[in-house]
């Protein structure tokens, strides 16, 4: 059996669940959550150090006082999966990169619609920045936090926003 522990944030896009086990963030939620599977232990935890130092730290960056997060984080996916949300850090803050631009980085220009799946998947947005990945052209597709907190996201970052190679 796995231990985790959670905690319910309010937060300008709605209620997020933290997660945590002792040592790293394991997902950021939005409410309602997809549930762990059968063999997970899920404990509310209000004190828990990490998911503490997680809550400040999204309050500090939804005040936009933090621009990068310092929480050790655990992302748990497939292999490619990983690779995707491995690159996402580098995209610099109020910066947005396509999926395209994404799959290129990977040396899989043919894998646009897998990345797409992936960022979907990805277990730790916002601290993972996920949403600054937008379509070829600018628009705003596809988010699992909902297209609307996406836009939010990135208008909190940058009210001007544009398309950047990373």
């Amino acid at each position: 059996m796995q231990q985790y522990y959670f905690k319910e944030i309010p937060s300008p896009v709605g209620i997020l669940r933290l997660v945590a086990n002792n040592n790293f963030l394991v997902a950021v939620q939005w409410l309602p959550v997809k549930d762990f599977d059968e063999n997970t232990i899920l404990t509310e935890d209000q004190q828990h150090p990490l998911l503490l130092k997680t809550e400040q730290q999204l309050n500090e960056y939804f005040s936009g006082k933090r621009k990068v997060f310092s929480i050790p984080f655990q992302l748990m996916g497939s292999g490619f999966q990983k690779k995707v949300w491995e690159l996402l850090p580098d995209i610099p803050y109020g910066k947005t990169v396509s999926y395209g631009e994404i799959a290129k980085r990977l040396g899989a220009m043919q894998m646009v619609r897998a990345v797409g799946g992936a960022l979907n998947k990805n277990p730790v947005p916002i601290i993972v920045p996920c949403h600054r990945v937008v379509g070829a052209d600018g628009k705003m597709v596809g988010f699992g936090g909902g297209v609307q907190n996406k836009i939010y996201l990135l208008n909190l970052e940058n009210p001007t926003p544009q398309l950047d190679l990373f």
